[in-house]
């Protein structure tokens, strides 16, 4: 499995940021959980919604520090990073060392049919049926198609994962994940508890990987750029409940700049948005002040044309300056081709 490697000043930036504050949402979940588990404080309906919806949206920020694991950037030590991130993959169905490699090509091959996380939406082989079909399924079964669409990178003829000792580790990852939930299920079964698993951990997590497709679709959908800045929905709020879940999930939101340096730190992500939009006045960036002012103009790409990338009306993309299977500091300055690249570096 590959590591992340930060220069002097990125590692500076990622141990001097205070983390501990946002992971709020993981006790809170916890709580959540237990509160739904004992019919806390009643089994009223009200209450039983409440809880359900409060720990969907905190399952919603775990997959925003599985994200952050992801780049080895949620602290100063890697191995933290990794760990948490094995515990968080097994949870959510989705191996860690999966995810990472396709959000390692992700960042590299933003709307390009090379972008594995991105199908099929991305690839200009599947029709527009196809993907007018596929993506409420994509939406409303996101619990499941993540794993599938995930997967692909792994299972699939055209895989670039070739390294055996990468291959070994993600075979140990799902071993682990079958062996953990087999178990689980196994005992639910036994003392006959499999409607409170559902009740507790499945629906939530079902409602949540709703929120969290529908993030994705959000920054992405209908954005046709290969470069990171303009090929992606930034949301910087302008009210205090989106800065809230901005915060809670990391600053991803921000994800024009956070697209483009996928190792800086993730509370500097708004200072380099305004770093790029002084510096490049001439260049109209898809920011919005809310998210619902973000997901109403991915709206119609949702109903009509769900693409990006050359399904969304894009040439096709000049080839890369090299071929990565890391994150790199700058994708524009380092991957991107020039004739695709609109930005200027700040």
């Amino acid at each position: 499995m590959s590591v992340t490697q930060f220069t002097e000043q990125e590692l500076k930036d990622l141990e001097e940021k205070t983390t501990i504050p946002r992971f709020l949402f993981l006790p809170l979940g916890l709580v959540g959980l237990w509160c739904l588990a004992v019919y806390w404080p009643s089994n009223a309906i009200g209450w039983q919604a409440f809880w359900t919806l409060f720990t969907s949206y905190c399952l919603f920020c775990w997959t925003s520090c599985f994200h952050e694991c992801s780049h080895h950037t949620l602290s100063g030590s890697k191995n933290a990073s990794i760990w948490l991130g094995r515990v968080l993959g097994t949870a959510m169905f989705v191996p860690y060392t999966i995810y990472r490699e396709s959000h390692i090509r992700h960042h590299a091959y933003l709307n390009k049919p090379s972008d594995w996380e991105l199908w099929p939406y991305s690839d200009p082989n599947t029709s527009l049926r196809f993907r007018r079909v596929f993506i409420w399924f994509d939406l409303v079964l996101g619990l499941f198609m993540a794993p599938y669409i995930y997967g692909r990178i792994f299972w699939h003829k055209d895989s670039p994962l070739k390294d055996p000792k990468l291959r070994k580790t993600i075979r140990y990852e799902y071993m682990a994940m079958v062996l953990f939930w087999g178990s689980v299920i196994g005992v639910c079964a036994y003392y006959d508890a499999i409607w409170g698993l559902l009740r507790v951990w499945f629906l939530p997590h079902y409602l949540a990987g709703i929120y969290q497709n529908t993030r994705k679709f959000t920054e992405h959908l209908g954005m046709s750029s290969y470069d990171p800045m303009l090929g992606t929905r930034t949301v910087v709020g302008s009210n205090i409940i989106t800065r809230l879940c901005t915060y809670f999930n990391f600053d991803i939101f921000v994800h024009g700049p956070h697209h483009r340096h996928p190792r800086i730190a993730h509370n500097l992500l708004l200072q380099k948005m305004d770093d790029y939009q002084e510096q490049n006045p001439d260049v109209k960036y898809p920011v919005f002040t809310s998210y619902w002012g973000a997901i109403i103009d991915m709206a119609p790409s949702f109903i009509f044309k769900p693409g990006v990338g050359m399904n969304a009306g894009a040439p096709a993309p000049a080839k890369e300056k090299k071929q990565i299977d890391n994150f790199v500091q700058d994708v524009a300055k380092e991957v991107l081709a020039d004739q695709d690249h609109v930005s200027k570096p700040t």
